[in-house]
């Protein structure tokens, strides 16, 4: 196979950079149309469709395919392996780019839009869990996944970018070239993860031994028998076999009442609620709508074309300090202390936009809060909730817990979208006040419903969940949790200096 010449840090790199290349798209994708859905030309080639319905039809056509696809995944994800889904991601989404740049109508660009959700369902399923399963230390895992969805919303600012520039033409291909261009990315990602292996942790849950030593193995760039890679080898298989116990099987009704040993069923019902309530919070409706928010404060196409795409780049610098942050501080305080910080600025935005007499220092204050609230959502509630869903679900169910919270993205971006777009023009202010709810509610949600998760290896997270059993002793003894000090630092030291 062509990708087992590839080995150490810079199989993790490739790997890295085609994530990275996946999720940026699927942020393009997400905000490519909102520059483009009220100019002229984009109208003009959909036949200038009436009704408040069919531009947030449009938009949020692929939100609902997304949504469909992530549930799918949760049935056939396993079988497909992680590597494949991504790679179907990346073709679905090259077919709708092209379907898309090439309509003529509502009917056509739906369908684009509809086959590029699928690929966006792939890719936002697995991604995450595919990082996070090919982490060697604990330490990396986060800083790795946030890093992907720093290109996420970095795809959103690129996006307004191009569109803003691409708007100023006035003629076909001011919004064709945007729309075809997320093709792009999804050519260079595919390249990559051809000749890339799926995670270690997916060959030993198939039970294919053999590949899922080579693959961590090659991860560690040490030789099998090395002490740093057999430690891992034999938490991820005393793992897999505690998932085995017929208590921890997950069963339709665990998903209601959840008994079994490791809380298979809470654990996905968290990735599911975390994202979902994400989506709540109203962050699809201002990148789906940037522009048509800034014009109904008061301003002119071209400046809201311009807040939009500010707007958004600041979303993007968001992202950034999460990388360097989300292991330091922690998953739960960051998500926090950021809904605090989103409520506060929701609250403003409100107040400002809901003002009887508009002025000049109203609107731009009501700039300023949505902006902040932005930021504050990119650094807590991009990285963290993409990361928390699939690092908290048990190996065999990690597809799931990945799929659950795509599927909750997914589902509530599209009532968000779709209600929120009719809301927007329709009932004004008042439309902001469920996110404001959200907001609140979130803070509640993380306080009482997601224990920390941060510093700690996969395998031990099914330990933060578990009740408490005898097993626990052996688990942990099997896997060197009890391990002296200097067997870890001895462990660690290795797979240091193999870079």
């Amino acid at each position: 196979m062509g990708f087992t010449q590839i080995h150490g840090r810079s199989m993790y790199r490739l790997m890295s950079i085609c994530c990275s290349l996946s999720f940026c798209l699927y942020g393009y994708d997400a905000g490519v149309l909102g520059g483009v859905q009220n100019t002229k030309p984009f109208l003009d080639a959909l036949g200038n469709p009436t009704g408040t319905y069919v531009i947030p039809m449009v938009a949020s056509s692929y939100v609902l395919a997304a949504t469909v696809c992530s549930v799918g995944v949760m049935f056939f994800g396993m079988n497909l392996g992680r590597r494949m889904c991504i790679i179907l991601g990346n073709v679905c989404v090259i077919i709708g780019s092209a379907i898309q740049a090439s309509a003529m109508g509502v009917p056509h660009i739906i369908v684009g839009r509809i086959v590029c959700g699928f690929g966006i369902g792939f890719i936002s399923s697995t991604s995450p869990t595919y990082m996070a399963e090919m982490s060697i230390t604990a330490a990396e895992r986060g800083p790795e996944v946030a890093q992907q969805c720093s290109w996420l919303i970095a795809g959103i600012a690129i996006a307004y970018w191009i569109d803003y520039g691409f708007v100023q033409l006035n003629n076909q291909i001011s919004w064709r070239f945007p729309i075809a261009f997320q093709s792009f990315f999804a050519i260079l990602s595919l390249a990559g993860m051809i000749i890339l292996p799926d995670t270690p942790r997916w060959y030993y849950a198939r039970g294919r031994l053999a590949e899922g030593d080579s693959v961590l193995a090659r991860l560690h760039d040490l030789p099998l028998d090395s002490d740093a890679v057999q430690q891992q080898r034999t938490e991820i298989l005393t793992s897999i076999e505690m998932e085995e116990h017929e208590e921890n099987k997950l069963k339709l009704m665990t998903f209601i009442w959840d008994n079994t040993e490791l809380r298979v069923g809470r654990r996905i019902r968290i990735s599911f609620l975390i994202l979902s309530l994400q989506q709540m919070m109203g962050i699809n409706m201002l990148v789906y709508f940037s522009t048509r928010i800034f014009s109904n404060i008061g301003y002119s196409d071209n400046l809201s074309q311009l807040l939009a795409a500010v707007m958004n780049t600041g979303f993007w610098i968001g992202t950034i300090p999460t990388i360097f942050t989300i292991e330091k501080f922690g998953r739960r305080p960051i998500m926090i202390w950021t809904a605090i910080v989103c409520a506060a600025s929701m609250l403003l935005f409100i107040i400002m936009i809901a003002l009887p007499n508009p002025t000049l220092a109203t609107q731009w204050t009501a700039v300023a809060g949505v902006i902040v609230f932005n930021f504050a959502f990119g650094y807590g509630w991009v990285g963290c909730p993409w990361l928390y869903g699939p690092e908290i679900a048990p190996l065999k169910y990690r597809h799931l817990g990945g799929a659950a919270g795509s599927t909750g993205e997914w589902l509530f971006s599209f009532i968000a979208v779709f209600a929120g777009g009719i809301g927007i023009e329709t009932q004004g202010w008042k439309i902001w006040i469920w996110q404001l709810v959200a907001c609140i509610a979130i803070i509640f949600f993380v306080y009482y419903m997601c224990p920390e998760t941060s510093g700690k290896s996969l395998e031990e997270i099914d330990m933060l969940f578990a009740r408490p059993n005898p097993r626990d002793a052996t688990w942990r003894a099997e896997n060197g949790s009890d391990q002296s000090d200097e067997k870890k630092s001895a462990s660690a030291s290795e797979i240091e200096n193999s870079h």
